[in-house]
C-alpha cells in the first residue's frame, strides 16, 4: 500500500472564475510555515502558525510590499482534518487572476501542486475514511438528484462500508477457527463441523448477494438514464422537449427540419437524473436532404441506438406514414414509449390502431396536455414507477458490483467444497480479498490511482 507523502500539496478547491468565493487548500506538514510567509493579519503580522485549530482570521495575503487581496484563511491542525495533517484554507475573491497568484505565491513556498483526488486520497491513507468512502465523496459531489445526493452521502457516512467489514470480519474468524484446526489436528482448537461451515458460508453469500440486488437501481441513481425523441420531421419533438424541462429550450417552427442537430436537456423524474435527447427528424422531406440535414440524421439514429429509453412521437392530426411504421418496427424489441402528439387538432391516429405492446399516450406538446402523464410513464419504464430507497446500503459503483460478485462465486465454491477444510480456506480467503479490495485494506497502488485519478484537482 502506498505510504502517505510528507509534502504539502495545494490546489485551487473552487471552481475557476467569477464568483464571491474563491478557495486555495494546503495539506501537510508544511502548511503553515507556507501561510506564515504569505499572510498579514489584520492586526499586524500575525502567524497562523500562531493560531488555534477551527479558527479563521481576516486579512491580507501579500507577496512582500504587494497586496494581493483580502481573504479569511482558515487553520486546521491535525490530526482532526480532512487528510488528518495540517490544512491550512484561503479564502479569497473568486477571480482567475487573484486565485492564481495565490496558489503560485504558495507553490513558490513550497508546495506543490495537488494530483487529481490527492487531499481524499490522503484521507484514506491516514485512515480517516475507507476506500469505498472515498469513492463515495466524488458520487456526492456529481450528484444530480435528491436521491442520487442521498445515495451517495449514505456511502459516505459508511453504510456500505459496515455491511462489507462485517461480512469480511465474518469471514476472517471462519478462516481462522478453519486453518486452525488445518494446522493443529492434535489440539482441541475448536474444528469446524462440515454443515456447520456450510451453514454460515451461505449466510454470508445470501447477504451479500442481496446487496448485489441493489446494483440495478444504484446505477439509475449514479447515472441517470438517457431518453431520445425520435419521429420523423414535424411531428412536434422540440415542443415536446420544451414542455419536459419546463423552458425554451429548443427552437420551434412550423418548418419541417429546424432540428438539424441533437439537443441536450436533463430533468429530474421521480429521483432519476433523465438526460432528454431531442433528435433531427428522421425520414423524408420532400427533396434530398444536404449535408448538414443527412449528418443531423444520422446523429439521430446514433442517438436511438445507445439511447436506454425512447420517446417516438407520432403526429395524430396525419395518417401513419410509411416512415413512421418503419420507426414502429425499429422500437419493437426497445424499452419505449409512443407519443401521439397535436390532439388538439383533429385526429386520424387512434393508439388502438397502432398494433403494438409499448404504451401510447395521446398529447398536445404545443397545449402542454397530458405531460404529467408523459413524465410518469418514464419513472415507469425507467424504475417501476416506485422508488425503494430504504436500505442503508446501495451500490452505485461497478467496481464494487464485481468485487462481490466475485466473492459470492467464491463462497458459493467454498461452501461446495465445505467436506474439504483445505479447499474451502483458499476459496474464503479468495472472498475476503475480494472483499478487502472494495474497502482498501487489499488495494493495489495501481487501481488506487486510476480510482483517484477521476476525481477533479483541490478535493
Amino acid at each position: 500500500m502506498e505510504k502517505i507523502q510528507n509534502d504539502t500539496i495545494a490546489a485551487i478547491a473552487t471552481p475557476v472564475g467569477e464568483g464571491g468565493i474563491g478557495i486555495i487548500r494546503l495539506s501537510g506538514s508544511g502548511s503553515l510555515k507556507i501561510a506564515d510567509g504569505i499572510f498579514e493579519g489584520k492586526h499586524g503580522r500575525n502567524k497562523p502558525s500562531g493560531f488555534l485549530t477551527y479558527t479563521t482570521h481576516y486579512g491580507l495575503i501579500r507577496d512582500k510590499s504587494e497586496k494581493i487581496d483580502e481573504v479569511i484563511l482558515t487553520v486546521m491542525r491535525a490530526p482532526k482534518t480532512y487528510t488528518r495533517e495540517d490544512v491550512v484554507e484561503i479564502n479569497c475573491h473568486s477571480g482567475i487572476v487573484p486565485l492564481r497568484k495565490i496558489l503560485e505565491l504558495v507553490l513558490a513556498r513550497g508546495a506543490r501542486i495537488a494530483e487529481p483526488g490527492e487531499f481524499t486520497k490522503r484521507a484514506f491513507l491516514s485512515g480517516r475514511i475507507d476506500l469505498s468512502q472515498a469513492e463515495a465523496v466524488a458520487d456526492v459531489v456529481r450528484a444530480k438528484t435528491d436521491l442520487s445526493l442521498k445515495a451517495a452521502m449514505g456511502q459516505l457516512q459508511g453504510g456500505l462500508s459496515k455491511k462489507i467489514s462485517s461480512a469480511r470480519a465474518g469471514l476472517l474468524n471462519l478462516l481462522a477457527d478453519i486453518e486452525a484446526s488445518i494446522d493443529f489436528p492434535e489440539e482441541d482448537t475448536g474444528d469446524v463441523p462440515g454443515n456447520m461451515l456450510a451453514g454460515k458460508l451461505d449466510q454470508c453469500r445470501i447477504e451479500l448477494e442481496g446487496l448485489l440486488k441493489t446494483f440495478d437501481a444504484g446505477r439509475l441513481l449514479k447515472e441517470g438514464v438517457s431518453a431520445a425523441i425520435i419521429g420523423r420531421p414535424n411531428v412536434g419533438k422540440s415542443s415536446l422537449l420544451n414542455c419536459l424541462v419546463g423552458k425554451e429550450r429548443a427552437i420551434v417552427t412550423s418548418v419541417p427540419g429546424t432540428t438539424t442537430d441533437t439537443i441536450e436537456e436533463t430533468m429530474d423524474v421521480g429521483g432519476v437524473h433523465i438526460r432528454v435527447i431531442d433528435t433531427a427528424g428522421i425520414g423524408r422531406r420532400g427533396k434530398r436532404p444536404g449535408i448538414i440535414e443527412a449528418e443531423g440524421i444520422r446523429r439521430a439514429g446514433r442517438v436511438m441506438e445507445v439511447s436506454q429509453l425512447l420517446l417516438l412521437v407520432l403526429d395524430g392530426s396525419q395518417p401513419l406514414k410509411a416512415e413512421d411504421r418503419k420507426l414502429l418496427g425499429r422500437i419493437k424489441n426497445r424499452k419505449a414509449i409512443i407519443l401521439i402528439n397535436k390532439i388538439d387538432l383533429r385526429q386520424k391516429i387512434k393508439s388502438k390502431d397502432l398494433q403494438t405492446a409499448h404504451p401510447a399516450i395521446e398529447i398536445s406538446a404545443k397545449k402542454n396536455r397530458n405531460i404529467d402523464k408523459v413524465r410518469a410513464q418514464i419513472s415507469r419504464e425507467v424504475w417501476g414507477g416506485k422508488i425503494d430507497f430504504t436500505g442503508d446500503a446501495v451500490l452505485t459503483s461497478i467496481r464494487h458490483k464485481n468485487e462481490i460478485g466475485s466473492a459470492v462465486k467464491n463462497l458459493r465454491s467454498a461452501g461446495s467444497s465445505a467436506g474439504s477444510a483445505e479447499l474451502a480456506s483458499m476459496d474464503i480467503r479468495e472472498a475476503i480479498n475480494a472483499l478487502g479490495r472494495i474497502t482498501g485494506e487489499t488495494i493495489t497502488e495501481d487501481i488506487l490511482d486510476r480510482i483517484f485519478d477521476k476525481f477533479c484537482i483541490g478535493k
